[in-house]
């Protein structure tokens, strides 16, 4: 099969040819249809991940080898099974759940694969969506597409669940009480849409990007707020008028967590669900008193996804911007989404 692979990190996704994959046991293969850009992408491509105080991950700490296709939102039709592979039907496309896990812990079994730390990833421990076809564990990491658009529905694997799962760590929260997305890119136009799905009415986008502000006005974001520079949280605190009870930092670097820390209110919460790394520094005994929490966020798990795509078949879960790019154009995508030239998400499909 064809697979656009990073071969070197840091450098353009080269072409390969990888043996065909025969499912066994459990196990499906899916023929990809689509599948989104997200920035966990570029720094898997690069290579490294800035944890702070100087210490950097690597690949090859995450147990990588090269060459590898990323790619982790996926729609594909499926088209072999294994013997023990029940519920599945080929021809059928189905949205696939990447983050799995080792399938024996308390936490695979309780379907929470995204908490697994012996995980098989799909996109990142076995090759991903850049190539022609993937292989799903077991069909309950598969949920079935329906009439969804698959460029869309494709998101919902990776950027769908993760601002769902973050979402409910704020949650609940009275629909007037600001929420503060830190982001305008596809996470955070992504949480705008399913905040509007919650029917949430006080909803505060941060960008850097004048024309990223622009896009989440018009996604359904109440107010906005410029992230550059300095004073961001005060700008935070003036939009919402007064200290907030819960700020989401989708970019989550030691600027833009600095700021939402700073602008929350007492019993506040920030999350953290981005990956472009840095610290935070915090007063213990300040944490106290004013009794906040900081917490990270990983992805979500496939319960998520199933309740993604149901909100989503029902209607309420406004559309978020999609720029289709064919799957021969991949390098051309990680280079728009790199620069911020993407509004929304990119995602790579068969023909456009």
């Amino acid at each position: 099969m064809k697979a656009w692979a990073v071969v070197r990190n840091s450098e353009p996704l080269e072409c390969i040819e990888v043996t065909m994959p025969e499912p066994t046991g459990s196990q499906v293969v899916l023929a990809v249809e689509a599948c989104g850009v997200c920035h966990s992408d570029l720094h898997f491509w690069k290579g490294s991940y800035n944890l702070g105080g100087g210490k950097i991950l690597t690949l090859a700490d995450r147990g990588v080898t090269l060459p590898r296709a990323p790619g982790h939102e996926i729609v594909g039709r499926a088209i072999a099974a294994g013997p023990d592979a029940t519920g599945v039907t080929l021809g059928e496309s189905y949205i696939v759940y990447p983050w799995i896990g080792c399938g024996r812990c308390d936490d695979c079994a309780n379907e929470d694969d995204n908490l697994c730390t012996s995980q098989n990833s799909i996109g990142v421990l076995q090759h991903g969506g850049f190539a022609s076809e993937v292989v799903a564990a077991h069909p309950r990491y598969l949920v079935p597409l329906g009439s969804l658009d698959p460029a869309l529905a494709s998101t919902f694997a990776c950027s769908g669940i993760t601002v769902y799962n973050a979402i409910q760590k704020v949650m609940p929260l009275a629909p007037d009480r600001p929420i503060v997305l830190i982001g305008a890119g596809g996470l955070g136009l992504a949480a705008i849409a399913m905040l509007r799905a919650f029917d949430h009415k006080a909803i505060i986008s941060v960008d850097i990007d004048p024309a990223k502000r622009q896009a989440a006005l018009g996604m359904g974001a109440t107010a906005t707020v410029d992230g550059a520079g300095e004073g961001v949280s005060g700008r935070i605190v003036e939009a919402a008028g007064g200290p907030v009870s819960a700020v989401i930092d989708f970019v989550n670097a030691t600027g833009t967590a600095a700021a939402g820390f700073g602008a929350l209110a007492k019993g506040g919460r920030l999350v953290n669900v981005g990956v472009a790394g840095g610290e935070l520094t915090l007063s213990l005994a300040g944490m106290v008193f004013r009794n906040v929490s900081v917490m990270g966020s990983n992805t979500g798990s496939v319960k998520d996804l199933r309740a993604v795509v149901q909100l989503a078949k029902s209607g309420k879960l406004p559309s978020t911007p999609v720029t289709r790019f064919p799957k021969d154009s991949a390098n051309d995508a990680m280079r728009k989404l790199k620069s911020g030239e993407i509004t929304g998400r990119a995602v790579l499909v068969e023909t456009v």
